[in-house]
């Protein structure tokens, strides 16, 4: 999935829980999880920071309603 714009951040997020992973099953894998309200804020800037370090990134994520 290409979401370079972190489209998750558009969703209602009331209920919904998100699993988001960037360069999964690397050694330099990254994962987040929890309610959409709570760890969205820290997604973007993982996801930021690792694309700053790297120079690109590769993620996707799951949206699941509670």
């Amino acid at each position: 999935m290409l979401d370079a714009d972190c489209t998750f951040q558009q969703v209602d997020p009331e209920g919904v829980s998100i699993y988001w992973g960037a360069y999964l099953g690397t050694d330099d894998e990254l994962l987040v999880g929890g309610p959409l309200s709570e760890v969205a804020d820290e997604i973007v800037r993982v996801r930021g920071e690792a694309r700053e370090r790297k120079g690109w990134i590769m993620d996707t994520y799951l949206l699941r309603r509670d």
